[in-house]
């Protein structure tokens, strides 16, 4: 029999998904000739400065249901794609490649070195072992079917060079050549919204605050049955934290609508119920009536944040507990546990940023990641309609998808 010419695949972005899909092709088929391709001059650079330089790998969940609810868009599709590629597997490649990685409290795992160069350092070893060519500073400035199914790729504006598959990892389609070229083949592109984004917020409640965090707050826009919870972190320029992030996502669309103008809630006792709150209110007045509220910060807020509080419900500072109004009481409850905020705009890392848009999902076979429209073409990472919120989830989304990616090129 006649030997076959080994496969010549283009990887198309130099980010985590674009990596984990050459990295598995060239471990299941040695043979396969491999072109990664990254516009910039630097490889990996969401990797780099992901968790403030630590990189957050992935999270310390290994149900795939309970994984899969992570993800404001892309939830059903993943779901069964962790039950090919979950955290557990990913940590074990990187072991067996001597990178451990540590959980910490809230689950996010980062490498026990706390630095992304570690995760860097060990996909371009693996590249350099592998012989995967790297190809840096190289923009692919179109892509279009040969007439036997092999694909023509425009790079850096020269001549077109023949692939016999092509994986898209890239972060982006917007605006760019390739967007164009997937709607030349048929597919359809959902537009882009930012998903993870911090609220622009000018209130008074919250200056001089900057630095200051709760652990557990419940924010929600225009209704409670859509809130998340999470830490909450008062910036110079508004609210962050995990909370905040994570109604972002979930939200992303309705902002973008919104055009970032928008009220939402804050209950700063999300750990308490408002019976509790209450009761402790009752106590105050009967074993501490003499003590001035001022004096008396409660539930483990900052005495900063819980002095805003009373003022902001018009209680003087030397309001002693005996001498509280139920109009007073009132308007402190409501503004620990309903508080009404005013967004007025959004704030992102634009290194770091995540969008929701992309290829649309129901165009791709999540088992092999291949476009249901044209053979041998590729999809990983970003570049799909899916997200996950904050804590290592769109890591994961990457890790797995760029791995089924590899997996099917390889066969």
């Amino acid at each position: 029999m006649p030997t076959r010419d080994p496969k010549k695949v283009a990887i198309i972005g130099g980010g985590a998904a674009g990596f984990f899909s050459a990295l598995t092709l060239s471990e299941l088929d040695p043979d396969a000739e491999i072109h990664l391709f990254e516009k910039r001059n630097q490889w990996l650079s969401k990797v780099k400065i992901s968790g403030g330089g630590r990189c957050n790998v992935t999270h310390h969940c290994f149900d795939p249901k309970t994984l899969s609810e992570k993800y404001p868009r892309g939830s059903k599709e993943l779901r069964a794609a962790f039950h090919t590629w979950q955290p557990q597997d990913t940590i074990d490649w990187f072991a067996q490649r001597k990178v451990q990685l540590k959980a910490e409290a809230d689950g996010r795992m980062f490498p026990t070195t706390d630095d992304s160069q570690t995760i860097i350092n060990c996909f371009l070893e693996e590249a350099r072992k592998s012989k995967i060519k790297l190809k840096k500073g190289h923009s692919i400035d179109g892509l279009r079917l040969n007439s036997d199914g092999s694909f023509l790729i425009k790079i850096n504006g020269e001549d077109e060079v023949s692939y016999t598959a092509v994986c898209l990892a890239l972060g982006s389609l917007k605006s760019t050549p390739l967007e164009h070229s997937l709607r030349k083949l048929g597919h359809s592109i959902e537009s882009l919204a930012p998903s993870l984004f911090a609220f622009n917020v000018n209130d008074t409640r919250t200056y001089g605050l900057s630095g200051l965090s709760v652990p557990n707050a419940e924010v929600w826009v225009d209704s409670v049955k859509e809130s998340q919870k999470g830490p909450l972190l008062i910036t110079h320029r508004g609210m962050s934290g995990p909370a905040i992030l994570k109604l972002s996502a979930w939200e992303a669309r309705k902002l973008q609508e919104k055009n970032y103008h928008f009220d939402f809630s804050i209950n700063w006792l999300a750990d308490i119920s408002e019976s509790s709150i209450r009761e402790t209110f009752e106590n105050q007045r009967i074993e501490n009536g003499k003590k001035t509220l001022k004096n008396t910060v409660l539930f483990d807020l900052s005495r900063r944040l819980w002095e805003s509080f009373l003022a902001y419900a018009n209680i003087a500072p030397e309001t002693t507990w005996s001498q509280l109004s139920k109009k007073s009481l009132e308007a402190l409850i409501k503004e620990l546990t309903q508080g009404v905020y005013q967004a007025q705009g959004k704030t992102t890392n634009k290194e770091e940023f995540v969008t929701c848009g992309g290829v649309k999902r129901r165009e791709i076979n999540f088992k092999k990641m291949e476009s249901k429209l044209v053979p041998n073409l590729y999809f990983a990472g970003e570049c799909i309609d899916l997200d996950g919120i904050t804590g290592g989830f769109n890591f994961q989304a990457a890790w797995t998808t760029g791995r089924i990616a590899g997996m099917a090129m390889s066969e």
